[in-house]
């Protein structure tokens, strides 16, 4: 039997209903579907930030941008580092990804230190959800500065849902959470009702206003 083409097309089916694909490794070139018993969510009305990342953020060292470089962030993504020793995007992600970036579908954080690539992430965006792929630092917080730079973004464009994929204790400093199968497919179908894109209501400096807000929504509640 020939093995099954995994087309662009087919990719936005497939998170549609639940699903992404993986590799097992970098130079396996096969491709497999994961569909999580337990799903990884950020829940934005549970999102924190740690006090100083909130302090970093405002003192904008880092300049951040929205896809500016999608391939350089993949690459980023998929370099093997001392931490990541093996890494699971293969020329088929690569590929496949790329792809759903020229159609709008994939979407790029990049932080930048003058002209280097200090650190980002990348993801799916589909109506109200966004699925996080992968992220990578190369100096210290700057794939924290990505993600918050994102959900700021994903907060504005009044985005519904974050997936996370699986749980780390990089994520989970942020507030990630485990959600069963079936409550994250309820989830995902009331997010994908929702007409919104990834560029609306930009504003310069948003990060900067959503950490502002999210440390006088921890006064206001301390004081409850």
């Amino acid at each position: 039997m020939e093995p099954f083409e995994i087309t662009p097309e087919v990719l936005i089916k497939a998170y549609a209903v639940g699903v992404f694909p993986m590799a097992e490794d970098r130079d396996d070139e096969e491709l497999f579907w994961v569909d999580p018993r337990m799903r990884g969510v950020i829940p934005f009305d549970e999102f924190h930030v740690p006090r100083r990342l909130k302090r970093t953020i405002r003192q904008q060292k880092y300049n951040v941008t929205f896809n500016k470089d999608f391939v350089g962030v993949m690459e980023g993504c998929a370099e093997e580092t001392t931490t990541r020793p093996r890494t699971w995007i293969n020329n088929s992600i690569f590929d496949l990804y790329t792809s759903l970036h020229m159609k709008g579908c994939a979407h790029s954080v990049e932080v930048w230190d003058g002209e280097n690539l200090m650190g980002g992430l990348y993801g799916v965006s589909l109506g109200g959800a966004f699925f996080g792929e992968s992220m990578f630092s190369r100096a210290a917080d700057t794939s924290k500065i990505a993600l918050v730079h994102l959900i700021s973004r994903l907060v504005s464009a009044e985005y519904t849902l974050l997936d996370t994929q699986f749980i780390t204790d990089h994520l989970s400093q942020f507030g990630a959470k485990e959600i069963p199968r079936d409550e994250y497919r309820d989830l995902l179908e009331d997010a994908l009702r929702i007409p919104t894109n990834f560029a609306r209501n930009y504003e310069k400096d948003e990060a900067v206003d959503f950490v502002n807000k999210l440390s006088r929504q921890n006064i206001k509640a301390s004081q409850i």
